[in-house]
């Protein structure tokens, strides 16, 4: 994956204080006591930290909201330290609805070492506030559990942890919850204890929903250290009717591009609602507060154009992917809609484009009317033959003028495709 451009990330110097833009960007869901987070970051700098558990070979968009509260810490000053876990990545945080599939050692650690990789393209090494990479299986592994029942477990009480959200889900389903997964609110609260220690941590970030096991590590610390430290939940990651995008509901967005392509990562914030955009704007992009309500009003005026999902597109892509692939990505978007030179774009932008659609096989002497019904963008051949003649059907952004054409030439040898109205696409891939 490519290295992002780091150096054109900034935070937006109209706020006086980081603080201050968490909460406009509406990064802040729920917190420790704000006044005492707002001075403290003030005060600076602080040590912060979020934690990425090895449980797939990829982050996903869930975890870019983190990473990116991270690296606006870090532009301000404080120093963020990327936590993999490796030992609570072989025990996995209880599921809503049913135990986790265990993942064998050797898994968990070759996705650390993925996961890493990614967490590190996002913050800067080097300077003042320069980042630093954790694994809690360094300070987990060498613990008995006699010494962890003893010096941690004896610190948490049964009660408490019942009336966790998570855990009480659990315990009122079928499924209910193993001591396994009971047990990773320790785990994590004794990250937070270890990183205090060993690096004078004092926040953790995280997503709402894991705000129990946040806070289990803030109460670990005020009773083993009588240190109050802070936390922040960032809201979750949802569509206009709140359904989350993730990996349980296969409805994950991945940052691997060899999971989701960089097209199809474009894609996804192109086709952001209206009611979503101006607050992905603000969570996922280093735009400016006067940038984002200009796109704001646009969307207002001008819906049609749908300027800020553009930009929304083009700036998270740069981001995670890079400049090129971000444009590239654009550039497809583009010309697979009629806008550009279909022709112009090199094959591996157009093979990952085309991926995304509907596709048959076929070859260049194949009636485009039957391609039609074999993509889907048909029924018959009679509706083939009908869009056809009302002019609505293209081949590699040419009308198609006859009932009876064949397909011609293929992109790159490879590929063709096929367009009924204005949006509807398929792909022909050559045998």
């Amino acid at each position: 994956m490519p290295t992002p451009v780091l150096s054109r990330q900034r935070n937006d110097p109209t706020f006086a204080s980081i603080w201050d833009e968490l909460q406009w960007r509406g990064l802040v869901h729920v917190s420790t006591d704000q006044d005492a987070l707002a001075a403290a970051l003030r005060a600076g700098p602080v040590t912060a930290y979020c934690g990425f558990d090895p449980t797939a070979p990829s982050l996903h968009l869930g975890h870019l909201t983190q990473l990116l509260v991270l690296r606006r810490l870090q532009l301000a000053g404080h120093r963020p330290l990327g936590l993999v876990g490796g030992s609570t990545g072989l025990i996995g945080d209880p599921r809503p609805t049913a135990e986790r599939t265990l993942n064998s050692p050797e898994t968990v650690a070759s996705w650390v070492a993925l996961l890493r990789e990614q967490v590190e393209r996002f913050l800067d090494f080097e300077g003042e506030a320069a980042a630093r990479m954790v694994n809690n299986l360094d300070w987990t592994a060498p613990l008995s559990a006699i010494d962890f029942l003893r010096d941690i477990g004896k610190h948490y009480r049964v009660g408490t942890m019942l009336k966790k959200d998570a855990v009480a889900a659990r315990l009122n389903s079928e499924a209910g919850i193993s001591y396994t997964e009971f047990s990773y609110q320790i785990l994590q609260g004794y990250d937070f204890l270890e990183l205090y220690r060993q690096h004078g941590c004092t926040l953790q970030t995280g997503g709402s929903d894991q705000w129990g096991n946040l806070t289990s590590g803030i109460d670990l610390i005020r009773r083993v250290e009588g240190v109050a430290v802070h936390a922040i939940g960032t809201p979750l990651v949802t569509d206009s009717e709140g359904r989350k995008f993730s990996k349980s509901e296969g409805t994950a967005v991945w940052l691997d591009p060899g999971q989701t392509s960089p097209y199809a990562f474009y894609q996804f914030w192109l086709n952001s609602a209206d009611a979503d955009v101006v607050s992905r704007l603000k969570v996922f992009t280093f735009l400016s507060r006067a940038e984002i309500e200009e796109l704001e009003r646009a969307t207002v005026e001008r819906p049609g154009a749908r300027e800020a999902q553009r930009r929304l597109a083009l700036e998270v892509t740069a981001t995670v992917h890079g400049d090129e692939a971000a444009e590239a990505a654009r550039d497809a978007s583009v010309a697979l809609f009629g806008g550009g030179d279909l022709a112009a774009l090199d094959e591996a932008t157009l093979g990952s484009a085309l991926a995304e659609l509907p596709s048959t096989e076929g070859a260049p002497e194949d009636p485009v009317a039957g391609l039609l019904v074999a993509t889907g963008l048909t029924s018959s051949l009679g509706e083939s033959r009908r869009a056809i003649a009302q002019g609505g059907v293209y081949v590699n952004n040419e009308r198609v003028p006859d009932q009876e054409a064949r397909l011609g030439p293929l992109l790159h040898g490879r590929y063709a495709v096929l367009r009924r109205g204005k949006r509807t696409l398929a792909a022909v891939v050559a045998p």
